[in-house]
């Protein structure tokens, strides 16, 4: 299918799986033509399916992140296939379950060098296409644990925190540049993804994400209303996200005595942790001999499919706004009765 002079190129990486799935296909469904950026043939070959199934044009490249170089030449590989790059989203990472003493420093490199490095090289790559046109939109795939460090995830949670830095400080040199590519951030909460069954987990019982948990859908929603409104520095995903976001900010000490009591058993299920699981901190699960796993994981039955938060968070304005008019109408309601009231 040729490219229509109205469509737009969008670019994912992680995008086999959980919120870069989701977000493949949401833009597909917008009208993007996608290049997909993940290690797993078979995931990619079911995430261009996707696209293509809504009438677009699309790309799977094998690519490892870690690997600047390979992400360089990705770039180059979209642009050739699909045409100039207009949104570029890092949703790739890795993770480990297991108390910090119990994860080895290789492991940990790792995944300091996807979940972070990833994100860099990206976003480096997608500068490099988009500043000498002046224009495009980078959106980071965040999380509330960006803000909140919490127990078992402490590479998880250190990565996130260097992509908050990282991305605060690259905004504002592009604010400084004046600068039509913009860069924003998307804070996510639980997720029912599949990454809870295919990261390396030292946890004796399975793994779940903290509740409440939402589908990936509710992610890729925010994130394509990112990509269409990319001034804002960052957006919120989720109740829980602000509740955690905004205790951090007031009363860090308190979260820090109810997670070290509450933490453990809250990511945790009531099944025993499989002995010998695979795990994809070194190489996808979709290899040969996998599947395509998608964007959902095994928590349907308890995943929340819409929130009110992520609304309130996009539309801000007009609530602001709604909520302007509203004091003003009681304001001269009350005055009105006020007046009356003094002239009899």
């Amino acid at each position: 299918m040729a490219k229509t002079k109205d469509a737009n190129v969008a670019v994912v990486t992680g995008g086999t799986g959980g919120i870069g799935r989701a977000t493949v296909r949401r833009l597909a469904a917008a009208g993007y033509d996608v290049a997909v950026l993940a290690r797993g043939q078979v995931g990619l070959d079911g995430a261009v399916a996707d696209v293509r199934a809504q009438g677009r044009r699309a790309i799977g490249i094998v690519v490892d992140v870690v690997d600047h170089q390979a992400v360089a030449a990705a770039a180059d590989r979209a642009e050739t296939a699909l045409g100039p790059i207009d949104c570029w989203v890092n949703a790739a990472f890795t993770s480990v379950f297991a108390r910090f003493v119990d994860i080895e420093p290789a492991e940990y490199r790792r995944v300091t060098e996807v979940n972070y490095l990833g994100f860099v090289h990206g976003t480096r790559a997608a500068l490099d296409k988009m500043l000498p046109r002046d224009h495009g939109t980078i959106v980071q795939v965040g999380s509330a644990l960006a803000y909140r460090g919490i127990p078992l995830q402490s590479a998880y949670c250190g990565s996130k925190h260097a992509i908050q830095g990282f991305h605060e400080a690259l905004r504002c040199e592009l604010l400084h540049e004046h600068s039509n590519v913009h860069v924003t951030m998307v804070q996510m909460p639980g997720m029912n993804t599949p990454q809870f069954d295919w990261v390396l987990s030292r946890l004796p019982k399975r793994a779940q994400p903290v509740p409440p948990i939402y589908q990936p859908e509710i992610a890729a929603d925010a994130v394509l209303h990112a990509v269409r409104h990319p001034r804002r520095r960052e957006y919120w995903v989720g109740g829980s996200t602000v509740g955690t976001m905004i205790g951090d900010k007031f009363a860090p000490w308190l979260l820090d005595r109810y997670l070290a009591r509450t933490g453990f058993a809250a990511q945790q299920s009531d099944a025993d942790q499989p002995p010998g699981q695979a795990n994809n901190l070194w190489e996808p699960l979709d290899g040969p001999d996998g599947f395509d796993r998608g964007p959902h994981g095994r928590f349907d039955d308890r995943a929340k499919s819409r929130s009110y938060q992520s609304w309130a968070s996009e539309h801000h304005a007009s609530i602001a706004v709604g909520t302007a008019g509203v004091v003003a109408g009681g304001v001269l309601l009350l005055t009105r009765r006020l007046t009356r009231g003094a002239a009899r």
